[in-house]
Parts: C-alpha cells; sequence; structure tokens
C-alpha cells in the first residue's frame, strides 16, 4: 500500500524545520561570546554599511553627473565665445571694407581743404623757383566757403522754420484735440449727474412710498394686537381658571385623574386625609428607626463577641507556631550535624577530581 502524505503532516514538517532553524540561530547568536556580552546586532550594522555605500556610491553618481554637466557647458561657452569673436572679426573686416569702398577721403566734402594734390591738379599754374607752397587762389577758395556757408546757414534757417511750424500745427491739434475731450467730459458729466439726480429722486419717491405702507401695516397690526388683547383679557377674566371653577379640576379620562394646570389646590376632606397620612407615616418612621437602633446594637455586640474570639484563636495559633518553629529548629540543627558528617566522610573517601569532559557536557542547549 502506497504512503499518502497528508496536509497536515506536510505543515508539521514544515513547522518543525522552521523551529529547528529559529533554535539553530538563536544557538548562534547565544554561543557567539561577541554579540553575547558586546550586545551587538550584526544584520543591522550590515545593513548600515549597506546604505552608506550605497548613499557614497549615489552621491559620487551625482558629483559625476554634476562634472560632466560643467565640461559640457564649459565646452558650449567656449564655442559660444569662439563664435562671437568670429563673428566680430568679420564685422570688423566687413566695416573696413565698406569704408575703403564706400568713404574715402576723396568722397569728403572738405577734402579740397587739405587736398596735397591741389596744386598739382591746377592747370595753367606755375610755381617760380623760390616760392614753393604758395596758394594763388586763395581769394577765390575763401569766397566760394563764405557762399557756401551762407547757403548752409539759410537753408538751416529754413529748416528751423519748418520745424517751427510743423511744431505749433502739432500744438494747435492737440489743443484741439484736449478742447473737444474737455467738451466730451463735460457733456458725460452733466449727463451722468442728471442720471444721479432722476436715480435719487426715484429712490426717494420709492422709500416714501415705501414708508407710508410700513407705517400704515405697522398701525393695523398694532390696532388688530390691542383688539386681540382686548379679547384674551376678557376671556381670562370671564374663564374657569380666574373664576376658580372646581369642576375644572375634573379630567376627561375620568373623576380619578386631575388637571395640573387648573389645579387650584385640595378640598377640606383631602387635607384632613393627607395629614392622617403624614402622621401615620411618621410613626413608621419612627418604628423603622427603633429596629435599625437595635439592629445595629445586636450586630455590635456579635462583633465584640467575634473579635474576642478571634484574638483567643490568635494568641493560640501564636502559642502553637512557637512550638513548631523550636522543633523545626531543633530538627535542622540535626541534619546540619549529619549533613557535616555525611560530607567530611565523603572527603575522606572521594579521590576523583571532574576535569573539562564533566564540564562538557552542560550547556549544550540554548534551552
Amino acid at each position: 500500500m502506497d504512503q499518502v502524505e497528508l496536509l497536515s503532516d506536510r505543515i508539521t514538517a514544515v513547522q518543525l524545520d522552521r523551529k529547528r532553524n529559529r533554535e539553530l540561530q538563536r544557538r548562534e547568536r547565544i554561543f557567539n561570546d561577541k554579540v553575547r556580552t558586546i550586545g551587538l546586532d550584526k544584520d543591522a550594522l550590515d545593513h548600515q554599511v549597506k546604505e552608506r555605500r550605497e548613499k557614497d556610491q549615489r552621491e559620487a553618481n551625482e558629483l559625476k553627473v554634476y562634472a560632466d554637466d560643467l565640461l559640457c557647458s564649459d565646452r558650449v561657452s567656449c564655442v559660444l565665445e569662439q563664435r562671437q569673436k568670429k563673428d566680430e572679426r568679420l564685422l570688423n573686416e566687413a566695416i573696413v571694407q565698406f569704408r575703403q569702398q564706400f568713404q574715402q577721403t576723396t568722397s569728403r566734402r572738405e577734402f579740397d581743404l587739405n587736398d596735397p594734390e591741389l596744386l598739382k591738379k591746377q592747370e595753367g599754374v606755375r610755381i617760380l623757383p623760390g616760392l614753393t607752397g604758395e596758394d594763388l587762389a586763395q581769394k577765390d577758395r575763401l569766397r566760394k566757403q563764405q557762399e557756401q556757408l551762407r547757403a548752409w546757414s539759410l537753408q538751416q534757417q529754413e529748416e528751423l522754420e519748418r520745424a517751427k511750424q510743423q511744431l505749433q500745427e502739432k500744438v494747435h491739434q492737440y489743443d484741439q484735440s484736449r478742447l473737444s475731450l474737455d467738451n466730451r467730459a463735460l457733456e458725460l458729466q452733466k449727463m451722468e449727474e442728471q442720471c444721479k439726480r432722476a436715480t435719487a429722486i426715484a429712490t426717494k419717491n420709492f422709500n416714501l412710498a415705501l414708508a407710508a405702507e410700513i407705517t400704515h401695516r405697522r398701525l393695523q397690526e398694532h390696532h388688530e394686537e390691542e383688539e386681540n388683547n382686548q379679547t384674551d383679557i376678557l376671556n381670562q377674566l370671564n374663564g374657569d381658571l380666574l373664576m376658580e371653577n372646581p369642576e375644572q379640576n375634573v379630567s376627561v379620562l375620568g373623576l380619578s385623574r386631575l388637571r395640573r394646570d387648573c389645579y387650584k389646590g385640595m378640598s377640606p376632606k383631602e387635607l384632613q386625609q393627607y395629614t392622617q397620612y403624614q402622621l401615620q407615616q411618621a410613626e413608621d418612621r419612627k418604628s423603622a428607626v427603633m429596629k435599625q437602633r437595635e439592629k445595629e446594637l445586636q450586630e455590635h455586640h456579635e462583633h465584640m463577641a467575634s473579635a474576642r474570639a478571634a484574638l483567643l484563636l490568635e494568641r493560640q495559633q501564636a502559642r502553637f507556631n512557637k512550638g513548631l518553629r523550636r522543633a523545626l529548629d531543633n530538627t535542622n540543627a540535626q541534619l546540619a550535624q549529619a549533613h557535616d558528617a555525611q560530607k567530611k566522610q565523603l572527603q575522606d573517601l572521594s579521590t576523583n577530581i571532574p576535569d573539562e569532559r564533566y564540564f562538557s557536557q552542560f550547556n549544550t542547549s540554548s534551552r
């Protein structure tokens, strides 16, 4: 017949293995002198060391990424700086080239005054020996320069006059626009004041009408309240409450019930019954007090008797305990003498001294 492994047997085997593993781990912790005496948790320390290493590695990776970003930024800045320098150099070259092509000294307006080749360009003029540098066209040049200056001054005056006229026209246009805006603002202000005045009048009329309506309603309510009060007063004066009608005490549920809202006190018969009931209660209370006092006195006597008996029993028990203690001391003294004699005899007879093998059989389990 085949053996069938039950679920309970499997669970029991797993539990036994788990218990055996826990016992082995506990034995390792207990018989480890370093852990037992110092109290170190090696698993926790290893976990802390692992976390510290992971933290250092993470910081090193972050520092490396930061350094790579710095190097990349430096490269980009170097490339941008070189590109900017190149652009500036190309711009300067273009400016120099433009000046050489379109801004030459010969194209200046005052070049004829500083032209070193002016005398050479003049035709039919000969320089006598010994008169180098003589300016024969000085008068004509001065006259032309004065005419040119006069023309420039006239042109500047015309431009100034033209600018003044334009400025005056602009100022005039600005003044016109300001006037039109001011007029429009005045019109809008007047319209706003008229609208506010009409709104205020309408609000005043509405408030007056509302106040009149509220006053009329309050007067009407006051009149109705006075009428209701007078009617209520008459009803109260003529009612059963103030007239003290004895029939109003009876409830609709029966003659044995009374109406608490209309109750006017007890009748003479009820007062006599109530007085007799109070006297009967006083007599019952006095008899109950006397019985209670007698019961307490009897309990006191019983308590004193039981206390006296307990004191006698306690003294008897003390004497009995004292005798037992004396007998026990004698017995202990005899046993001590016998033990000392037996110990002395064993020391004289035994010659075997326990060695390491004797002690090695102990402390082999963690329990």
